[in-house]
């Protein structure tokens, strides 16, 4: 069966699952540990993305993020990469580190942001990592410590939390916590790592159940919510999936773009694909290379394949594309 695509729109918010492969470790020490977070940090710094949760556990990771004009597989290719290439070299190892893709979950935030904060915060103390409550607020790989006040992280979004919990900082974290608390005896929440509408009406059975008394909802192994918030999440990502697919329609192939991309620089369509160096070259590739993949769809692959580079280098480039455009407001050429 082919992988469905991942639903993705500005705003987002996603509970983002990493696993190793064959359920292997992924951190050894806390070495490995400060390098994940420290590629996290950067990530988030260039995608602009809210973290509202995460931990590490040795063999998996959570995070709960929200996404701005980037996607979010704009964080994940870069962070996951960087990290197995850094964890391969360090531990003398060889072959794939994480588990297929990584898994994402479209979540209504209405009904399931702190339900899904408490539920990450809490897995250091499911794994054992620490014994109680009392070690759990101050556990370094975690973002609860953060929101208890006991480590200061720049990267996660505190006040978006807190402010649900009381006016003050004191009663908020005093609330928060006591939330968290209450959340221990509830165990594993299989039903918050995915299933969308299909968890939360009792499986397919269930789902059967309420199309049978006349209510369409919709089920969706992406998404995290009820029949509503299902409906409206695959129509956004229709939406903008069908803008890219009406400019493949329209003839936008790669060739076409390259000419535009070219001209704008008073290059020949050649050049992008040459290697050269050359700084006006260097930036039309780049934008290039964000257009293709992010305004008409193309995969990675096609695109390296067409300029004749790597994949890794396709990412980048669109990473450095995006930051051409975003500094110069240049807008996508909807003449062709």
């Amino acid at each position: 069966m082919p992988r469905q695509s991942r639903i993705d729109y500005p705003g987002a918010l996603h509970h983002v699952i990493i696993r190793g492969i064959n359920r292997a470790e992924i951190f050894r020490d806390n070495h490995d540990r400060a390098r994940f977070v420290t590629l996290l940090q950067k990530g988030i710094a260039k995608t602009d993305l809210d973290c509202y949760a995460w931990a590490l556990i040795p063999n998996h990771v959570h995070l709960l993020l929200r996404t701005s004009g980037n996607p979010l597989t704009q964080l994940m290719r870069g962070m996951l990469t960087g990290y197995a290439v850094y964890f391969n070299r360090r531990h003398q190892r060889t072959g794939y580190l994480f588990q297929n893709r990584y898994k994402s979950i479209l979540c209504d935030d209405e009904a399931y942001l702190l339900q899904l904060v408490r539920y990450i915060h809490l897995n250091p103390l499911r794994s054992g990592l620490v014994q109680d409550m009392r070690q759990l607020s101050v556990f370094p790989w975690s973002g609860h410590a953060v929101l208890m006040g006991k480590r200061d992280v720049p990267w996660q979004n505190v006040d978006a939390i807190l402010r649900r919990f009381g006016k003050t900082i004191l009663k908020a974290r005093r609330n928060y916590s006591l939330f968290v608390r209450r959340g221990v005896a509830e165990g594993q929440r299989s039903d918050l790592t995915g299933g969308g509408l299909i968890r939360s009406a009792g499986g397919w059975q269930g789902l059967q159940e309420l199309r049978k008394g006349g209510e369409r909802w919709r089920g969706d192994e992406r998404i995290l919510g009820d029949g509503d918030f299902v409906e409206k999440a695959l129509q956004i990502a229709q939406e903008n999936l069908s803008r890219k697919m009406s400019r493949k329609a329209a003839g936008w192939t790669l060739d076409i773009l390259s000419k535009k991309v070219s001209g704008s620089f008073q290059l020949v369509p050649g050049d992008l694909k040459n290697g050269k160096r050359d700084t006006a070259i260097s930036r039309a590739r780049a934008i290039f290379c964000r257009w293709a993949t992010f305004e008409l769809g193309y995969k990675l692959t096609e695109v390296a394949d067409y300029l004749n580079v790597t994949k890794e280098a396709v990412f980048y480039g669109s990473r450095r594309g995006e930051e051409i455009i975003q500094k110069k407001h240049i807008k996508f050429p909807e003449v062709i």
